[in-house]
């Protein structure tokens, strides 16, 4: 069993021998300023945060006493007089304790103040190794007239081991020691535990199972004391951790107690002995549970006092068991003895720190986690050979699967792999979904489809290499957020991508949140920067659907729905969309016969201009005025308009109509504005094919006007479409860039395309008179903007005086609303409106 023994005490020795170094190197490195003991103290008995004047103004007390009884806040007046040395950038470093809130004041001689104020759960930011708070400043500590520490219902000044100020250099270093600290601690622990539990995985004894169970708890305890596990886990700071602490400590003393009653030989020790070390390790449990409540039952410093009691009772225990046990002659205690007499000598000697008689300071702390190393260590002696031959077993039995798994994985890897993005293929995608949807009733699941918006674009302008890239880049990150969250992410094809991720523990939504943060990030090939687009949908079984390919359509039917509210975004599936799609098929059978019988018709709403108070021109706005479902607008029936058979044929429609109304009644409309869609200006001879329908109507270019949303320029067709629109311009047809701010559109952009008007989005106009939204500054750039490039400005969405008023002050000087008239047929309008709106003051 010991064969190799000489290997592992020296091993042992090293670790102590580095732990040695480390504690030396805390102890005399240690550059900090404590300010604790030279602290006076005063209590407050109102919860509300005082002010700066208030705190300096309170009764300090230099003398320590206990607090009193309904205070709430306790407050220390540090020195800053031993500051004066510390040049700049300085760490307040406070001993972890419990509280409600806390505040860090600074009085600055020059009489200006600063003031940190935390919650007990907003400490995320300032845990340290070390078992600290770390709070960093950047004053000189010659420029301090005051500094304060306050607490909220703080558990007891005397519970608080520590307050120093270290430089920068210092605190970093004491952080690195701290870390090496517990990677070897930690690294020790672990090792000892993975023997135990490796070399005799049949049944235990029960000396083996407490010993298990207790070095699980000392790693635990360590990682959570010195704050390394804060680093893992976000929040676990502070006052969490004290209480936690305590709890640990109290099963430290249960699981060690009965380590030694199940170590050593029943016949060896008096029963009175055993049923004394029983009761103290359910005195400790019950200790370190009372401990961790704070204030529910018993004041937190009498808690703790008792529980330091419970360790000193279970070290005195200890060592009656092992006089008993030598004298009988025991040889098992002698492991016992040497592995942890020193874990017992050093537990009590923090006892003893923890009543004031033993000094404060980190080098205890130090030896504790070094006793505990070299406890789980000595202890593990005995198992090292096993655990050789058992490594040497598995090595064999890894290699021999090895051979046999190589090519099979190769050839798993090509059949279910994208060799451009490396991710899982449609095949990859097909078993994963059928793989969760046999347990999806039990263990739901979402499915995301998500698109690159744009990549033909991309393709057209900087190459397919480019293509390739983005595409690479964007599956990286969507490899990168399933791993995280143990999804499956494959590339269906082309621009398509899809994710299956778990509901379970949040996964989903967390998912949904990172590729909320892919959208917008700002991808780089060359010297071409451009902002990630992505389209998603997604569909949850087993609600949305528990078949593959009706969950598949669902999820589709959800992306679709989000490329049609504008891309880049990311909408769920609801049993609405399936509704509205077969009302859509309805509306686009129904809209042959519509055109046919004059149900499409244009809404005409004025445009003003403010200064000369005239109707300058008129938007014309769609309407259907559908047989069976009455008056509807585009939002309703739009789906139609982009429809592949019937949509081209609604648009042109819509243009005769629109031309119809400027032949007819050319003195009364001065300019009609009408929506295009990318399919109207797309193709060679989309320009020809309008300026002809102006000839045949025998309406001047200038008379139209063409609106454009920045989706529709600067979409998958954007070289086709801004072509057809320098045609036009050229021509004399207007062009106008509707819903401007709302899109993507760019200086560059603007420089490129010939826009006469941008129409400011409503969404502005409406905050306008908000004063805390930044909506005014907003609007005053884009007139700025449109004015510096020659272009026409038109606000839209004015709905009352105080808009309008604003709107002028910025020098807006055309506007479109309901404070102006609200959309209506042509023959309801007349020379009415324009008429009206022609007469001196009537803004």
């Amino acid at each position: 069993m010991f064969a190799r023994g000489g290997e592992v005490i020296t091993t042992v020795l090293r670790i102590l021998a580095l732990f040695g170094l480390l504690a030396v190197a805390t102890g005399s490195a240690n550059a900090e300023v404590p300010l604790l003991h030279s602290a006076c103290v005063a209590y407050v008995e109102s919860a509300a945060i005082p002010k700066t004047a208030s705190v300096a103004n309170l009764p300090y007390a230099c003398q320590r006493g206990s607090r009193p009884a309904g205070t709430r806040w306790t407050w220390l007046r540090l020195d800053t007089a031993r500051l004066g040395d510390i040049r700049s950038e300085w760490h307040l470093l406070i001993d972890q304790s419990r509280f409600k809130r806390m505040m860090v004041i600074i009085v600055r001689r020059d009489g200006t103040v600063r003031r940190v104020v935390r919650t007990s759960a907003e400490l995320q930011d300032v845990g340290a190794p070390g078992g600290v708070l770390d709070f960093s400043f950047s004053d000189h500590g010659a420029d301090l007239r005051a500094l304060y520490l306050g607490f909220d219902k703080l558990d007891d000044l005397a519970l608080v081991r520590s307050v120093a100020v270290a430089t920068e250099a210092e605190a970093a270093r004491s952080r690195d020691r701290w870390l090496i600290l517990m990677g070897l601690f930690a690294g020790t622990l672990l090792s000892a535990f993975t023997y135990n539990v490796l070399i005799d995985r049949g049944s235990r004894f029960p000396f083996q199972r407490w010993y298990l169970a207790w070095i699980t708890i000392a790693l635990s305890y360590g990682l959570a004391w010195s704050n390394v596990a804060g680093m893992l886990i976000p929040g676990f700071v502070g006052p969490v951790v004290v209480s936690i602490d305590y709890i640990l400590v109290g099963l430290l003393v249960a699981a060690g107690s009965m380590f030694f009653l199940s170590l050593v030989e029943d016949q060896l020790l008096p029963p009175w002995l055993q049923r004394s070390g029983r009761g103290l390790a359910l005195t400790g449990l019950l200790a370190g549970l009372l401990a961790a409540t704070n204030e529910v039952l018993f004041p937190p410093i009498l808690m703790d006092r008792l529980l330091n009691l419970a360790v000193m009772a279970s070290a005195i225990m200890a060592f009656f068991g092992i006089g008993y046990a030598i004298r009988r002659g025991s040889r098992v205690v002698w492991f016992y003895v040497i592995g942890w007499g020193p874990v017992i000598a050093i537990f009590a000697l923090r006892v003893l720190r923890n009543f004031g008689i033993f000094p404060q300071g980190d080098m205890l702390d130090v030896a504790m986690f070094a006793a505990l190393a070299f406890e789980a260590v000595i202890l593990s002696l005995a198992t090292s050979h096993r655990f050789s031959t058992l490594r040497n077993e598995l090595d064999h039995e890894r290699r021999s699967r090895e051979w046999g798994l190589i090519e099979a994985e190769k050839l798993r890897h090509a059949a279910l792999t994208d060799p451009l993005t490396g991710l899982g293929n449609r095949a990859a995608f097909q078993t994963a979904l059928q793989t969760r949807i046999t347990t999806g009733r039990a263990a739901p699941f979402t499915l995301f489809l998500i698109d690159i918006d744009h990549l033909k674009d991309v393709n057209d302008r900087l190459g397919h290499a480019a293509g390739d890239a983005m595409l690479c880049h964007i599956a990286n990150r969507l490899a990168e957020l399933a791993g995280a969250n143990d999804a499956t992410a494959v590339r269906l094809g082309g621009d398509e991508f899809a994710i299956v991720a778990a509901d379970a523990e949040d996964r989903s939504a967390r998912i949904e949140t990172e590729l909320a943060r892919i959208q917008g990030a700002i991808w780089h090939h060359v010297d071409d920067r451009r902002a990630l687009s992505l389209s998603i949908g997604s569909a949850r079984c087993p609600r949305d659907g528990h078949e593959p390919d009706l969950l598949y359509r669902n999820a589709d039917l959800a992306l679709y729905q989000a490329k049609r509210l504008g891309r880049s975004l990311h909408h769920r599936y609801d049993a609405m969309l399936r509704t509205l799609l077969e009302v859509s098929t309805t509306f686009a059978s129904d809209a042959e016969t519509a055109m046919q019988r004059g149900e499409f018709e244009l809404f005409l709403q004025p445009i003003v201009d403010l200064e000369e108070d005239r109707v300058v021109a008129y938007e014309g706005l769609l309407r259907w005025q559908h047989p069976k479902h009455g008056l509807l607008i585009p939002s309703q029936f739009g789906d139609i308009l982009v429809e592949e058979r019937i949509g081209p044929r609604v648009q042109d429609h819509v243009l005769d109509i629109a031309l119809g109304l400027l032949r007819d009644n050319a003195s009364e409309i001065p300019c009609l504005c009408v929506n295009f869609t990318s399919a109207q200006l797309s193709g060679p001879v989309a320009a020809k094919r309008v300026l002809a329908r102006l000839a045949h109507f025998g309406v001047p270019p200038h008379a139209l006007c063409i609106e454009v949303t920045e989706g529709v320029m600067l979409g998958r067709a954007a070289d086709g479409v801004i072509g057809t629109l320098h045609a036009l311009h050229d021509a004399g047809v207007r062009i106008a860039l509707d819903d401007f701010g709302t899109g993507y559109a760019s200086l560059s952009h603007l420089r490129q395309v010939r826009v006469d008007t941008l129409k400011i989005d409503r969404s502005f106009i409406s905050a306008l008179e908000h004063a805390s939204d930044s909506a005014e500054e907003i609007v005053r750039a884009i007139i700025g903007l449109a004015h510096g490039l020659g272009k026409t400005v038109v606000a839209e969405g004015v709905e009352n005086e105080a808009q309008m008023r604003i709107l002028l002050e910025l020098g807006c000087r055309y506007v479109q609303g309901y404070r102006f008239g609200r959309p209506l047929p042509w023959r309801a309008i007349g020379t009415v409106t324009a008429g009206r709106m022609a007469q001196p003051g009537n803004r």
